[in-house]
């Protein structure tokens, strides 16, 4: 019987997961399958390799470096979050990935893209950290704050468009014990937005995508009554925050983000008995 980790993405709010990644770790609770999206792609990465601390460092320790996270960046690169900074150099050079533990991991590891052109997921598997890296830098594509992600002929971006929470898809893979980590409260449900509006506009070279982009509220929401319906009748196993993070997509404050990550692995620690119980039955 095969189990999987399912993590949602969220921005910055992404730090609550890599609590709970990081309290997984020091029980050395492991997973047959990761699936990863947006945030939750490039901590998965670290719980993989087994890198207790990584996703929490590589989200709060280069907030200041203009290369992490500026306008700037946005300005002259297209992305807010310099890619190259974020999918080369810090896992290359200032904290390198342990892709060796990668490769030995015994894990499936997938990254959640949105093709741009069919506006339709994809689930890529991730091989090798260092070759397969731009299906993690497409998953983290936010729209409006980054450049489409150009994959052997194909534009990517941000999984979280078509499948925000890909319990649907994990389940289709095979995987009977499904635990869901959630960036949001469990009672959230998404309302129409404004920035959803402004960017299908953007993308209307890109019609189903753009189509995607408009029902993503419907979508989110109808995958949210899913995940509940699943936890209730026993065949899923949901980690949320206590009530909202009150952290923005691309959040700066330390002090918050340490609250949540500190949040995170409260609420795993609190909810162990019952995910091992899930896990094991």
């Amino acid at each position: 019987m095969s189990n999987a980790l399912i993590l949602e993405g969220g921005g910055m709010r992404g730090i609550f997961a890599a609590g709970v990644i990081d309290y997984l770790l020091d029980q050395e609770i492991r997973f047959d399958n990761v699936i990863g999206v947006s945030a939750g792609a490039c901590h998965g990465c670290s719980f993989v390799c087994r890198q207790r601390g990584r996703a929490y460092a590589t989200a709060t320790d280069y907030l200041d470096d203009k290369e992490y996270c500026s306008m700037r960046s946005l300005r002259k690169t297209g992305d807010l979050f310099g890619a190259d900074f974020l999918y080369y150099k810090i896992p290359k050079e200032l904290y390198p990935i342990d892709n060796e533990a990668f490769l030995k991991s015994g894990t499936k590891f997938q990254a959640v893209v949105t093709n741009c052109e069919t506006g339709k997921p994809e689930y890529p598997i991730i091989k090798d950290m260092f070759e397969d890296i731009e299906y993690v830098r497409a998953s983290s594509s936010l729209p409006l704050l980054a450049n489409m992600v150009e994959i052997d002929g194909k534009l990517y971006m941000d999984g979280g468009i078509s499948d925000s929470i890909p319990l649907k898809q994990s389940i289709r893979q095979g995987n009977e014990k499904n635990v869901v980590v959630l960036t949001r409260p469990r009672d959230y449900r998404k309302k129409n937005s404004r920035a959803a509006v402004a960017a299908a506009l953007k993308y209307r070279k890109y019609p189903k995508m753009a189509a995607a982009l408009r029902s993503r509220t419907k979508t989110y929401n109808e995958t949210l009554d899913f995940i509940a319906a699943e936890e209730a009748a026993g065949r899923a196993f949901v980690i949320a925050p206590m009530g909202p993070l009150s952290i923005g997509r691309t959040e700066r404050d330390r002090n918050k983000l340490r609250a949540a990550y500190q949040e995170g692995y409260f609420v795993a620690e609190g909810l162990a008995e019952k995910m091992n119980a899930f896990l094991t039955e």
